[in-house]
């Protein structure tokens, strides 16, 4: 009842708290959900908008898009970034280690598909949305810290975009005895599944990092921004894709939803925001459970050694 609720009777804020001198970082921000996030925020004056894509040319067409929309010329930037790939996602974040400061970053990009496919020696969803995402969150740390030390009217903020079907997984692999590794075994893989085990992974991960992060001055939250018209399940049925016809938000209400955690203030730190709004009672029941707490603890050990196997030394960041 909730999801429909919200789908049909919510509708998230228009934004309009200001970006004006903040340099923001958006990841899939070529097409749905970041491209209107971003939108939004080079309207609501940021100084600078990195625009964090896979694909340099629709990068490009998402830029100049922006730009006759907004009439902000001269803003956004286009980064190349392949989260298919740690290579590629430990040079992004050298590059940004270079800026002088970085006051948000907006983590939406993702995978959703049917197909079990290997990257960088896992299944691609875990690959993609899960650690790479959690080694940019890592790598980057530091450059949101000393952002928020050596300016002190900036409140680096590091948005994750997840999804409330977190909640519709059974993720039996949390009891294997190495998660990663049963969710390498293609013959036994829950693919049906695999988007929705990904986005929990992502919220017991980053709720764990949050706590081992205590006084960093940097805000982590983690935003549910519904379902939405958008690319990201492109490669699901036509059952899927009549269901979204049906229920979806469209793009731009759900981009509002992505800046709302970007512009958030410290009450939403570790916490999760559904329909702009902190709602950490909104999570699955399983992630407030004990067993919730043991596999957010096992997780974190696990991706520890998977991070430091990829970037020696990386978790010393935290």
């Amino acid at each position: 009842m909730g999801f429909f609720y919200s789908q049909f009777f919510i509708k998230p804020e228009y934004p309009t708290q200001s970006f004006a001198g903040q340099r923001v970082i958006i990841t899939g921000s070529n097409v749905g959900l970041g491209l209107e996030a971003a939108r939004h925020i080079v309207r609501l004056q940021a100084v600078q908008v990195i625009l964090a894509v896979r694909n340099l040319d629709a990068g490009e067409a998402a830029k100049r898009s922006i730009e006759q929309s907004t009439g902000r010329p001269g803003v956004c930037q286009v980064w190349h970034l392949d989260l298919a790939s740690f290579a590629s996602v430990q040079n992004f974040a050298d590059r940004v280690a270079r800026l002088p400061r970085v006051d948000c970053v907006v983590a939406n990009a993702a995978i959703a598909t049917p197909s079990f496919k290997v990257a960088e020696g896992h299944e691609r969803t875990i690959t993609i949305n899960v650690i790479s995402t959690m080694l940019l969150a890592v790598l980057i740390l530091p450059k949101l810290r000393e952002t928020a030390k050596h300016y002190p009217e900036s409140t680096p903020r590091h948005t994750v975009v997840v999804s409330e079907t977190h909640a519709w997984t059974p993720f039996p692999e949390w009891k294997s005895s190495n998660t990663f590794q049963a969710l390498k075994d293609m013959e036994n893989a829950d693919m049906e599944n695999r988007y929705s085990t990904s986005k929990l992974m992502e919220i017991l991960l980053l709720r764990e990092m949050v706590v081992r992060m205590s006084g960093s001055g940097v805000i982590i939250n983690i935003v549910n921004p519904g379902l939405c018209h958008s690319k990201l399940a492109r490669e699901i049925g036509w059952g899927f894709w009549m269901f979204k016809r049906l229920v979806a938000r469209s793009t731009e209400v759900g981009s509002r939803t992505l800046v709302a955690g970007a512009s958030a203030g410290r009450d939403s730190h570790g916490m999760y925001m559904t329909d702009g709004r902190v709602s950490d009672e909104a999570l699955s029941d399983f992630v407030h459970s004990s067993e919730g707490k043991q596999a957010q603890k096992k997780l974190w050990r696990e991706i520890a050694g998977i991070l430091e196997g990829i970037h020696p030394g990386i978790m010393q960041k935290v």
